[in-house]
């Protein structure tokens, strides 16, 4: 009897869900098992009820059962997302076979690089303005200023009034993002120590914030393959999800093969569309 195919488990970014994946799943459906979780709050999961503050391993819990698939799993996940990826192959190593993460917000890392610097400044602000967009029922004004950060000024504006609508309805869910993110522990030795290929992406218009989050994970692991993508802000696998697609599906078949190896890079790789 032939082996069950491996499993890719998807994770979406904030205000996003499932469908985020809608045409990388039916790509790579074709070689691979694939299930696209959802987060607390996002698309049919309810928000967070727990007792205490959300953290990224409340969060991780909700993809951990798929990692009791035969043979592990490849995670692969985008901004909020990547980092609950980064912090699920933490908490169970031995059952993911690999990690690819595009531009995964470790506010973090921001702060205790240096808290002063204009990246930890800028997001350090974002936050505040959601917290208290949401804290005092204006949930567009909060929407507002995350979307606009992520994708530039005066795209809130030109979204279809349903899709505002939806964004505004996840902002309390956003709010807990960002405390999550902020008061995360998850180290670069702690990704040093992760015997597993990954692929790190980033585009090279993304804002200061992740651009130097990027930096610091290329420090924090040198043996996973890092690529720039020209052209590409924080929003790529929604706004050039072709090209991205094509990384991650190109990435995930090198895994596939026990005996490629699958190279590092000490510097960041520019990778043409």
């Amino acid at each position: 009897m032939a082996p069950a195919p491996a499993m890719v488990v998807l994770l979406h970014s904030s205000t996003g869900s499932a469908r985020q994946w809608a045409g990388l799943t039916e790509q790579l459906a074709v070689q691979y098992r694939v299930d696209a979780v959802e987060f607390h709050g996002h698309g049919a999961q309810p928000g967070w009820t727990g007792p205490s503050r959300m953290t990224l391993a409340d969060e991780a819990a909700l993809a951990a059962p798929l990692l009791a698939a035969p043979g592990g799993v490849h995670l692969v996940d985008h901004s909020y997302g990547a980092a609950v990826a980064l912090k699920l192959a933490t908490l169970y190593p031995q059952s993911v076979r690999s990690v690819t993460v595009y531009e995964p917000v470790l506010f973090h890392w921001l702060i205790d690089d240096d808290a002063d610097a204009q990246a930890a400044r800028e997001v350090v602000a974002v936050a505040e303005a959601v917290r208290r967009g949401v804290f005092r029922g204006d949930h567009r004004a909060a929407a507002e200023c995350f979307i606009d950060f992520w994708s530039g000024a005066g795209t809130w504006a030109s979204l279809p009034a349903g899709r505002r609508e939806g964004v505004a309805a996840r902002m309390d869910a956003v709010r807990q993002h960002f405390d999550a993110l902020l008061a995360e522990p998850l180290s670069g030795l702690d990704l040093a120590r992760l015997p597993i290929p990954m692929l790190c992406l980033s585009g090279t218009r993304t804002v200061a914030a992740t651009r130097r989050i990027a930096a610091l994970l290329r420090d924090a692991a040198p043996r996973a393959r890092h690529e720039l993508l020209p052209g590409l802000g924080h929003m790529g696998p929604v706004t050039h999800a072709a090209l991205v697609n094509a990384r991650i599906r190109a990435f995930l078949d090198d895994v596939r093969h026990p005996g490629v190896p699958v190279p590092g890079h000490a510097g960041p790789v520019c990778v043409a569309g």
